[in-house]
């Protein structure tokens, strides 16, 4: 398998990742990565700060058309903290949970938020 390295500093001019719209941008790269059968790497090198919205919109949404063990075996990250990797694990985990069901979730957020 080939492989494709994503480096957001270079990408995104910056070493803030924390805008949607810039997770967005990584997730089309590792979407055209998938498609391509390549094994991609996300490496974080030079990133100071990532927000859980930038991750949701990078990593998140690949659960919506791809498995656990799709995403597991073509997709690595690099250069992240502990921090960083616990915040990931917390964005992938809801995730994951929210595309086994989304209606059932969508139902449960719009009960919470009285919707």
């Amino acid at each position: 398998m080939d492989a494709l390295i994503i480096k957001p500093f270079d990408l995104l001019n910056t070493e803030f990742c924390v805008e949607v719209d810039d997770g967005q941008k990584i997730f089309e790269l590792i979407i055209d990565g998938f498609k391509a059968d390549k094994l991609v790497t996300v490496d974080f090198e030079k990133v100071d700060l990532i927000t859980s919205s930038f991750l949701n919109s990078a990593f998140g949404q690949l659960y919506k058309d791809n498995s656990e063990d799709f995403v597991r075996a073509h997709l690595k990250v690099a250069n992240l903290s502990d921090l960083d990797i616990k915040l990931l694990k917390k964005v992938v985990d809801t995730a994951k949970l929210y595309y086994s069901d989304p209606e059932r979730m969508q139902k449960s957020i719009d009960e919470i938020l009285g919707d």
